[in-house]
């Protein structure tokens, strides 16, 4: 049996986030915007990035199945804050793909980021998933950091432009034991 879990800190008076799951409407604006502005702020990502994130997501959302898919968002005053999702129903090899994990930069550094991961990879393993894999790139090492304490490790490390703009990108791998 684990201890109880103290709630965060509010960040600037508004309660600690909600973690929701499935599809909240503004959900793909929002998450969109989050990684549009940090990654052109901090990464000089630009249209192409964001207009990429927009038609996956959309994509995703469109053809999401409850079975296989997971959205997850955290929501506080009735704003989104934070998400992440994981694409499983286009997996056969019993594995998924964690994706448009973000925070808005107000939350990170409080736990919400742990959260949203914890119930990513317990979907997972719930539907009996083998594999969970995901691609970030070099720099990132906050995300990295809850990556590794969740169990991933790096598998592979190569430079590319997927994201419209030349960076190390790495894929890492979580393999879940018992599972399959």
């Amino acid at each position: 049996m684990s201890a109880p879990r103290l709630p965060a800190p509010s960040v600037a008076g508004t309660p600690q986030p909600e973690i929701v799951r499935g599809y909240l409407p503004g959900a793909i604006g929002r998450i969109v915007e989050m990684h549009g502005s940090y990654y052109a702020t901090h990464w000089g990502f630009g249209a192409f990035f964001e207009a990429r994130m927009a038609r996956e997501l959309g994509e995703f959302v469109d053809r999401f199945d409850p079975q296989c898919d997971g959205l997850w968002t955290a929501v506080a005053a009735g704003r989104i804050e934070g998400s992440i999702a994981i694409q499983g129903s286009r997996a056969d090899d019993g594995g998924a793909h964690l994706r448009w994990f973000i925070l808005d930069e107000a939350r990170r550094g409080r736990g919400t980021g742990r959260q949203l991961l914890e119930e990513a990879v317990g979907f997972c393993r719930s539907r009996g998933r083998r594999q969970v894999t995901l691609w970030t790139f070099t720099g990132l090492d906050a995300a990295r950091r809850l990556y590794e304490q969740a169990g991933f490790r790096l598998a592979e490390e190569r430079r590319g432009a997927q994201w419209g703009t030349e960076v190390t990108e790495q894929r890492f791998e979580l393999q879940l034991p018992g599972t399959g």
